[in-house]
């Protein structure tokens, strides 16, 4: 079963940005360990083992970010005034009478302090698909709360 990873088409730019990033740097993470092998020993040169672990790193990254790409599902909101992926919320938390506006967004797009909340968070699932106006309980680790949608944007 193939399971794809939703996304915001912002999120998408997002990644292919940082595979362009970290492409980039890879010649120069290669020219660093050609030159940390030149310096002799291997067992005990330091600056070839991190320049080998960096590059690793690197090499990781890229992996795991094209395999994200590889299995994105764009989704782009449509009008209906519901809460949907790529939509912004304003919310009011009943429990301390607080409002804050969230984008909700893929789960690797996510960024609490961005203010951009993944659909499958607690929040997420338990706001999308409702309109404004709705209230709903939030089943979170935590704990429950309450939120009311004030505005679908």
């Amino acid at each position: 079963m193939v399971y794809f990873q939703k996304m915001t088409p912002q999120g998408y730019k997002l990644i292919e940005e940082e595979i362009k990033n970290l492409k980039k740097s890879r010649p120069i993470k290669i020219k660093a360990l050609q030159e940390a092998r030149s310096l002799g020993d291997l067992s005990e040169n330091s600056e070839y083992t991190e320049a080998k672990k960096e590059l690793r790193h690197l090499e990781s990254r890229l992996r795991y970010l094209d395999k994200q790409l590889k299995y994105a599902e764009i989704i782009t909101p449509n009008d209906d005034k519901k809460v949907d992926l790529g939509k912004k919320v304003k919310l009011r938390f009943e429990d301390d009478e607080t409002s804050d506006t969230y984008e909700i967004v893929g789960r690797l797009e996510a960024d609490l302090e961005a203010g951009k909340i993944s659909f499958d968070s607690p929040l997420g699932v338990a706001i999308m698909k409702k309109e404004a106006g709705s209230c709903v309980t939030v089943e979170a680790p935590a704990g429950s709360y309450e939120v009311t949608i004030e505005e679908v944007l």
